[in-house]
């Protein structure tokens, strides 16, 4: 047992310090510049594609805002403001797809899969079903009411307080990390080494299999779905060192993850914005089982086609 305690130690140490060195420079940078006139100048030019998706140029902020932070930072922004409940309930299906663009992206990024690939499937997605909302649906012309939330946070005064906050900001996002990645490693290491890993893979096999991967990227689909792309990385990355999951699994995964990820707690911290939720649930498992189907599809089209033409040509080769 002490033995399983150490390796999973040690393991959940190596994964923090990965993911960390992606996330503390990140984090500081973006908490920086969000009191730079870089942030507003972007706001500023995104004020017209506001209006393309049915959203007034002040929806700018709380998008840019949790695109390049958070979910929570999204929120803030969004209580700031007073939007109807059509406006607020696009935004949360836009930042249930694309939010934590920079980390979750990059962390995401380390098993292999493109930065640029991951972060334009999480945009489109969440353009796509703005448009769609605001041509579908007629309702949600009232106003928004924020229940208890309330954004009254100060701001920093002086470059000092704004570093001093970008840093205390980094490292707590850092200690959130370990604190999560740490006890997960060790608990993954336990159910590997007893076997329950396989039991719990086989459980959920099915689900895989239908999306077209295998059932060993069983447990990194859980732990997206459950905890995220950024804590769930660190089994990503352990299932790709260590569980043989293929390219092609990895990437059926990832597709799947960044439309639907952190269902439970993505989906419950939009409750106080007064928005239905189920439908933005609905919404994203919808997409990510759709779309990472369709890629499946055409992934294994490709590859047949391929086999089928070495196969020809191999034949052509043998009757000269």
């Amino acid at each position: 047992m002490t033995g399983i305690m150490s390796r999973g130690l040690k393991e959940g140490m190596k994964t923090s310090w990965t993911l960390g060195k992606v996330i503390f420079p990140i984090t500081l940078l973006v908490t920086i510049l969000q009191y730079t006139p870089v942030l507003p100048w972007v706001m500023e030019k995104l004020s017209p594609l506001m209006r393309l998706i049915g959203l007034s140029g002040e929806a700018a902020v709380p998008l840019v805002l949790g695109n390049a932070l958070n979910l929570y930072a999204g929120i803030a922004a969004i209580v700031s403001f007073d939007f109807s409940v059509k406006e607020v309930f696009i935004m949360a299906v836009m930042l249930s797809f694309s939010h934590n663009l920079f980390i979750e992206s990059a962390v995401a990024s380390r098993v292999g899969v493109s930065w640029w690939l991951i972060v334009g499937i999480r945009v489109t997605l969440a353009l796509i079903a703005a448009i769609v909302i605001n041509i579908v649906w007629n309702g949600g012309t009232e106003m928004a009411q924020y229940g208890l939330i309330s954004s009254d946070i100060a701001d920093p005064i002086g470059w000092g307080a704004i570093i001093l906050q970008g840093l205390q900001t980094a490292i707590i996002a850092i200690v959130q990390l370990a604190c999560i990645v740490i006890p997960l490693m060790v608990i993954m290491q336990f159910l590997r080494e007893k076997g329950w890993l396989s039991i719990l893979s086989n459980k959920f096999a099915p689900f895989t299999r239908l999306l077209g991967m295998e059932k060993n990227t069983s447990m990194t689909m859980v732990a997206g779905l459950t905890i995220g792309l950024a804590y769930g990385a660190g089994l990503m990355i352990q299932a790709v060192e260590e569980d043989n999951v293929s390219k092609k699994d990895m990437l059926l995964a990832l597709i799947f993850l960044v439309s639907c990820h952190a269902v439970v707690e993505d989906t419950l911290i939009f409750i106080p914005l007064g928005i239905p939720v189920w439908p933005l649930l609905l919404i994203r498992l919808t997409t990510a089982i759709l779309l990472t189907l369709a890629i499946a599809y055409i992934w294994k089209r490709v590859d047949y086609s391929k086999n089928r033409k070495e196969a020809t040509n191999e034949h052509r080769y043998n009757t000269l």
